[in-house]
C-alpha cells in the first residue's frame, strides 16, 4: 500500500528535494497535498508530476489567479480546510514553511498524520509545548529535519536522555570564521550571503553568518530532547561533515557525519524503517584525518552570548528573540543597519524590561505567538531606523 504524503511548502529547498525523492520511488507514495506561499506556476507543475488534487496558496493575489486558471483542482487559500482535505490520517507529513509562519499548519496538520518532520525551526522554537502536547494528544510520531538535530535524534533514538553528559552542535562558522575582527564592520550583504558549504536562502545566509543560527539550534535541541542549556555546547567545525556529537556518562562518544546535503536526512526521515538505500559519497577521509574543531570566537560572534540569557523553561521569549532577529536581519538586508549592529542591537532591545518580563510568560497559544512577533518586529524597526 502506498505511504499518504502531506508537504507544507513544497516549493522551498526542503520540499523540492523531498519531491525528489518521491520522485524514484513513486510506487510506494501517494502525495495528498501540497502548499506553496505564492509560487502557484511551480506547485501546479509539481501537482501535475505527482497527480495531487489539494493544493493550498497561501498569498490572495496568487490564489486569486490561481483559481482562474485551473478547475479540476481543490485550490484553497488557507490553513482551515484540513478536515475537507484528510479524510484519514497521512503516513507523513513534511511540514518546510519558512518563518513563523508556518506555526499555526504545523500545529493544525498534526492531528492528521502519523507522523511529522519538522523542519520549521520557528515552530519548535516559540511553540514547542504547543506542539509537544499536540504530538502526545494525537499519538503523532516527531522527527526532526535540520541535520543536526536530525544526528542527534539518530544518536539518541531508543536512549535514556539521562544517560547523556554533553551534546555539542557543530558550526561551520560560516564565512567570516578566518576574517579579521576589524574587517567585520565593513562586511557587506553580498560578502554574507556566501555560505562556503550550504546553498540556503538569504535570511538563513545571514543567520549562519552571524551564528544566530546556531544559537536557534541549540534552543531547539534543548527543546526537543528536554536537555538543559549547560550540557549544550558549539563546535566551530568548517567543513560541516561531523554534524552531531554526543558524550554518554559510561564515556562512550557517539559521532554522527555525512555529507552536506540536505537529501540524507530528508530521506531518512521518510525510510527510517524500511532503511532505504541512498547512493552517497565514500566515507572522506581527507576529512576524517582533518577535522579542525575550534571553540567559538565570542568576540567575531557575540549573538552566540545570547545563549547565557535563556531559561530551560518555554517561555515567551524566545519568541522576542526570534522575532528581534528576524526583523534586524530584514533591517540589514536592505541596507538600514550594519552587520554588526545586528548582534549589538539585539543584545541592547533582549536587555529592556518589557521584553525580559516574557521570560516568565509560557506560551499558551498560537495567537500569543504570531501577536508578540508582530509587536516586537514593529518595535524593533522603530527602533532602528
Amino acid at each position: 500500500m502506498k505511504q499518504k504524503i502531506a508537504i507544507l511548502g513544497s516549493t522551498g529547498s526542503i520540499g523540492k528535494t523531498l519531491l525528489d525523492i518521491i520522485n524514484n520511488d513513486q510506487k510506494n507514495f501517494k502525495i495528498i497535498l501540497l502548499t506553496t506561499d505564492k509560487n502557484y506556476k511551480l506547485l501546479f507543475k509539481q501537482a501535475k508530476k505527482f497527480k495531487v488534487k489539494n493544493l493550498i496558496i497561501r498569498d490572495e493575489k496568487k490564489y486569486q489567479i490561481a483559481i482562474q486558471k485551473k478547475t479540476n483542482l481543490n485550490i484553497y487559500n488557507d490553513f482551515e480546510n484540513f478536515d475537507k482535505i484528510f479524510k484519514n490520517k497521512v503516513d507523513y507529513t513534511m511540514s518546510s514553511i519558512s518563518g513563523i509562519e508556518g506555526l499555526y499548519p504545523t500545529i493544525n496538520i498534526i492531528k492528521h498524520t502519523k507522523k511529522i518532520a519538522i523542519a520549521n525551526k520557528e515552530s519548535i522554537i516559540c511553540g514547542w509545548n504547543l506542539l509537544n502536547k499536540e504530538l502526545k494528544k494525537n499519538k503523532t510520531d516527531f522527527v526532526p529535519v535540520d541535520s543536526e538535530h536530525f544526528s542527534l535524534w539518530y544518536a539518541l533514538k531508543y536512549l535514556n536522555i539521562n544517560q547523556v553528559e554533553r551534546i555539542f552542535i557543530t558550526a561551520s562558522g560560516g564565512p567570516f570564521q578566518n576574517l579579521p575582527l576589524n574587517k567585520f564592520k565593513n562586511i557587506t550583504i553580498s560578502q554574507a550571503l556566501k555560505h562556503p558549504n550550504w546553498k540556503m536562502g538569504k535570511k538563513i545566509s545571514i543567520d549562519s553568518a552571524t551564528m544566530m543560527n546556531k544559537v536557534f539550534e541549540i534552543i531547539e535541541a534543548q527543546k526537543i530532547f528536554n536537555i538543559p542549556y549547560k550540557k549544550i555546547n558549539i563546535l566551530v567545525h568548517p567543513k560541516s561533515y561531523i554534524h552531531a556529537i554526543v558524550k554518554f556518562k559510561s564515556g562512550m562518544i557517539k559521532i554522527i557525519a555525512h555529507d552536506t546535503n540536505m537529501t540524507i536526512p530528508i530521506h531518512n526521515s521518510i525510510y527510517f524503517k524500511n532503511s532505504e538505500f541512498l547512493k552517497t559519497k565514500k566515507v572522506d577521509l581527507e576529512i576524517l584525518n582533518n577535522l579542525q574543531f575550534k571553540n567559538v570566537d565570542y568576540d567575531k560572534f557575540p549573538i552566540t552570548k545570547v545563549i547565557s540569557k535563556l531559561s530551560d523553561k518555554d517561555s515567551l521569549f524566545e519568541t522576542v528573540l526570534v522575532s528581534a532577529n528576524d526583523e534586524l536581519v530584514n533591517l540589514f538586508l536592505k541596507k538600514k543597519i550594519k552587520f554588526t549592529d545586528i548582534a549589538k542591537k539585539l543584545k541592547k532591545f533582549l536587555s529592556l524590561k518589557d521584553y525580559i518580563r516574557y521570560k516568565y510568560l509560557k506560551p499558551n497559544s498560537v495567537s500569543s505567538i504570531l501577536k508578540l512577533n508582530k509587536y516586537v518586529r514593529f518595535k524593533i524597526k522603530n527602533l532602528s531606523i
